[in-house]
This record gives C-alpha cells, structure tokens and sequence, in this order.
C-alpha cells in the first residue's frame, strides 16, 4: 500500500486533517468516563441534582462535539480515498494502455480488468478506512491506559498485561489472512476470464450445445473462489471472539480488584466504573481496529497485484523518437523497406515466426501478401506500425527506421484494419470519427463510398446506435465501417488484414475497384487467402513458413513460385488459369 500512497499527493492536506479530527473525537470520548465517575461520586453520593444535570449536560456536549468532528474527519477521509481510486484507476488504466500485444497477451485481459476494477475499489476502501481508524485505534488504547494509570496505577497493570495480548492475536490472524486473500483475487481473476468468453463466444457455445460444460466450468472456478472466502473469512471471524474473550476476562478482573480496592477505601465506585469504560473503550477501539486489519489485509493484496502490474515496462517505447511527423513522401525512396526481417514470438522459440524478410514498396503501389495458414502474413504487417519490435533487421518508413518516428507519427501514416472488425459503442458518425476527429460528414460519406457501406448507412443514417462490438451489424457491415472509418483517416499506407473475408465477390471486387482508383497517393498491402482479392496487385509476396517464397506479380509467381502455384490451382478453374 506504501508504494500506492504517491497517489493520495493532490489529497495531502485532507489526509492529514480527516485523522486529526478523529483523534479530536476520540479525546472527547476519553474525557467521558471521567464526567461518569464525577456524577457518580460527586452528583449521586451527594444527591446533588443541579451538580448530575451540570455533568449531563458537559456529556451531551462532548457528544455533539464529538459527532461534528467524526462527521468532518468522515468527509475529509472520504474526499481523499475517492481522489486516490481516481488517480490510481486512471493511472493504471494509462499503463495498460501502453503495453504491447505481448503484455497484454501474457497477463490476460481477464486478469486486467479485476485488477482495475475490484483490486482498485478494495485499495480505495483500505485507504479511506486507514484515515478514519488507523490512527484512532491506538489512540483511543493509548489514552484510555493513561487516563486509567491516573485513575489507580495499580489495576492499570491489567491493561498493560491484556493489551500486547489483543494485539498478538491481531498479528497471528493477519498474518494467515494474507496469502490466502491473495488467492482470492487470482480466483476472482479466473471467473473474469471465464465470464469474458462465455459473454463473447455465447454464439460458439450454443452451436457446439456446450452450455452444460460450461456452466460446469465456472460452477467448479466459483466453488474455488467460494473455498478460499470461506477459508479466509473462518479465519477473519476468529478476531471478534478472541479480542472480546480477553478484553471481558480483563473486565472481570477490573470489577474483581475494584471492589477490594473499594473495599478498603483506595477508590471510590465511580473510578471503578470509569476504569471498566476505558476497558470497554478498548475493546471497542481493538474491534474496530481488527476490522481494519481485515480490510487492510485485502486491499493489501490488492495493492500487491497492482503494483505487479506497475512493475511490468511495456517493452515496446517511443522514447527515443525523433521524428513526430511525416511531412513529405518522395517518389525515389521507398515508402516502406524491410531490410532482413526476422522475428520471434519468444526469446526462447526455437523457430521464428518471421525469417530474413527483404522488400520494397513505393508510393502509389498495391501490394498483396499471401501464405497458408500460419505462414506470418499478419505478423509481417503488426511490424510495420510496430504493434511488435522485430529481433533482427531494420524497417523503414519514408528512408528512416519506424523507431525513429513517435507512435503517433507513426500509427497516423500507417492504419490498419484488422482481421476482427472492431466496432465502439456509439453511432455509426461516431465510430468513423475515430478516424478523423473532425471529420465532416461530407468525408465520411466520401470514405463510405469507397469502402462500399453508403448503400446500407443510408438506410440507418449516419446516427444509426452500434452496439457494443457491433453486435446489431453483420459481419460484412462491420468490415466495410471498419474500412472506411481507416479511409477517412487519408492515410499514406493502408493495410487490409483479410478485411474482406465477409463480403461477396461482387462487393469485395468493387471495393479494390474503388480502392485502386484512389491509390495514386496511398500505398495499399492487401492480406488475403483469397487469390482473386490480391492477383492485380502490383506486386505479391507469397509467405510460407515465416519465410518469402516469391515476390512478382500474378503471372511471374504462377511461372516462378511452387507454393503461388499450389493456392492458384486449389482456388481457381482451369480457364481462369490460362
């Protein structure tokens, strides 16, 4: 939690006021059974009606005093906890954001989002109870032993033997809640993860009827997380019966040596009873404070799980960047050049996905690139606008290497659009805009036209509400906003990652129609299994496995390239062959 406490800086002076005011409150408390024993021995012995209202009055006084001042130490602790869930949720939220796919890939979006949701709201609750107990506690334990030694030093020798006690069950409790909360959180982790892809792929679970299996699945994940509660909270529910047992023998002990110290004279009944408040104020303040413990203990191991993921450098940075725009592309230098490409998904893979990749494309030119399955096609395109670094060789955009240029220098020249059409919850105005922000309708409708989706906007209108990922679109509809929200950003290179698959040969034809037509400026690739989407490239690279196995144009490869040959001859009739 120490580490996390650089986000309570804007919040300084409530977080040293809300425990101030607590401490006011509890001196207010302390002074209460001093007033009791004084009504007592005084007001009652004496029968002195004017003297007890006197003293009541001083009690009700305290009390309000002591209200006002826990109301105020309430809203400081509440306005400096909610502050610090902020920063940190936005923080943390910005970290993620700058993780590569590999990060994101290796700690799992499940994972994520527990951590930015639960993890953070259990931190945000530790804080704002720190502020209101922490310091209040020991204060209150503090105070009450010394107003009870200048009581009678003599039966104050019991607080002193009863209270490192309370505290040393406290520690044994804490210490056994802690891992086990840690586990916890990972189990909370797990059923995000499982709640995430039955909520997405629920189309998948019911083609194959496997509704039973997975509610089998997350039954046996719930009944795990349900374990580690129940063994947590067996353990946690031990704090209350042990404090309390020891506090009310230390009560009996109190009463017992009071009478016989009244007895004989050494004190007076309403010390006796002012001595067993303070016991019971003790008691409350070791209750509250082993609450507290629980609390710190979870959002302790929520904060551990945050600041893992703190720890954790995105290992792709733009901070050696120069260049943050590209003003000018010249005709003589290739737009994009790879020089010797190798890649691998892990520093221990045996096999690159990627191997010793060379080529050059200049303005204006449309490229395809095809492969078998797993051949590298979309990993050879992420290198481009660096969703990953390579391991060996250089690539460069406009003559210089893409880790010159700032990612947004770079991801503003290079747009992809990615195999899965990703659409936002919004309108159809809206998700386009991600393009351009201040895009004019007049653009967009341009963009649509030329990604062939105008026919059916016009039909819904430019306000038309998508739903989350575009679930109220068909999949075709879904890659042709895809495509033109990437349009309307006019960027020089453009990459289509098997954008297409959706659509029918008629749209799909029309589409790279239209797209050829405006491409005198713009540099297209064109990813495909499909032979007819990419053979009137000007050039085609035929991948297979990681490595170029031909690069021409249709009619070379289909002379030249084995591999080129064997897609043609499964995809394509013998006439349109010859």
């Amino acid at each position: 939690m120490f580490k996390l406490s650089r986000f309570l800086k804007n919040y300084k002076l409530q977080s040293i006021l809300g425990p101030i005011f607590k401490m006011i409150e509890a001196t207010f408390e302390l002074f209460v059974p001093i007033v009791m024993a004084k009504i007592i021995d005084i007001g009652i012995y004496n029968k002195d009606t004017s003297y007890i209202y006197k003293m009541g009055a001083v009690l009700i006084l305290l009390g309000l005093l002591g209200l006002v001042s826990s109301l105020t130490a309430q809203y400081f602790a509440a306005k400096a906890s909610m502050g610090f869930g902020t920063a940190l949720r936005s923080s943390l939220f910005s970290h993620i954001n700058a993780f590569s796919h590999k990060e994101l890939d290796e700690i799992g979006i499940g994972s994520l989002i527990t951590r930015l949701t639960s993890d953070v709201n259990q931190a945000q609750t530790g804080v704002n109870m720190i502020l209101r107990l922490f310091l209040r506690s020991p204060f209150i334990v503090l105070g009450a032993i010394i107003m009870a030694f200048s009581i009678n030093s003599k039966l104050t020798l019991i607080f002193l033997l009863f209270t490192p006690a309370i505290a040393f069950v406290i520690y044994i409790i804490m210490s056994k809640t802690i891992p086990i909360y840690k586990t916890v959180q990972k189990n909370q982790d797990d059923i995000s993860t499982i709640t995430r892809e039955n909520l997405s792929g629920i189309r998948v679970i019911r083609a194959f009827s496997k509704e039973n299996h997975e509610q089998k699945r997350f039954a046996e994940t719930s009944d795990n997380l349900l374990k580690e509660q129940l063994l947590a909270g067996r353990i946690s529910a031990l704090l209350n019966p042990a404090t309390y047992v020891l506090v009310n023998i230390a009560t009996i002990l109190i009463i017992w040596f009071g009478g016989i110290f009244t007895f004989k004279g050494a004190i007076t009944q309403g010390e006796v009873i002012a001595l067993v408040n303070y016991m019971s104020q003790i008691l409350l303040a070791l209750v509250a404070l082993a609450n507290l413990i629980v609390i710190i203990t979870k959002a302790q191991a929520s904060a551990v799980r945050i600041n893992d993921i703190f720890n954790i450098q995105p290992s792709l940075t733009d901070k050696n960047a120069v260049i943050d725009n590209v003003t000018e592309y010249s005709k003589n230098i290739p737009v994009i050049e790879y020089k010797n490409v190798s890649y691998s998904y892990y520093e221990t893979a045996e096999k690159c996905a990627l191997k010793n990749i060379s080529f050059k494309v200049f303005i204006g030119e449309t490229v395809g690139i095809i492969g078998g399955t797993g051949s590298g096609k979309s990993t050879l395109i992420n290198l481009m606008p660096r969703f990953f670094d390579i391991t060996e060789g250089e690539i460069l955009l406009n003559g210089n290497n893409i880790k010159r240029y700032t990612f947004e220098a770079l991801r503003k020249n290079i747009c992809v659009v990615s195999q899965k059409a990703m659409l936002f919850k919004g309108t159809i105005r809206d998700n386009i805009k991600w393009g351009k922000n201040n895009a004019s309708d007049d653009e967009i409708w341009k963009a649509l036209e030329e990604a062939q989706a105008d026919e059916f906007v016009k039909e819904k209108g430019l306000g038309f509400e998508v739903t989350q990922e575009g679930k109220n679109l068909s999949g075709g509809q879904k890659q042709r906003l895809s495509i033109a929200r990437a349009l309307v950003a006019q960027p020089k290179i453009l990459i289509l990652d098997d954008s297409t698959s959706a659509l029918d040969f008629a749209t799909d034809s029309r589409l790279r129609k239209t797209l050829k037509q405006n491409n005198k400026e713009r540099t297209t690739f064109i990813v495909s299994q499909r032979v007819t989407a990419i053979k009137d490239a000007d050039f085609i690279i035929v991948l297979d496995n990681g490595e170029i196995a031909g690069i021409g144009k249709h009619e070379e490869l289909l002379r030249s390239c084995e591999t080129y040959k064997e897609i043609c001859n499964s995809q394509l009739s013998k006439k349109e062959l010859d």
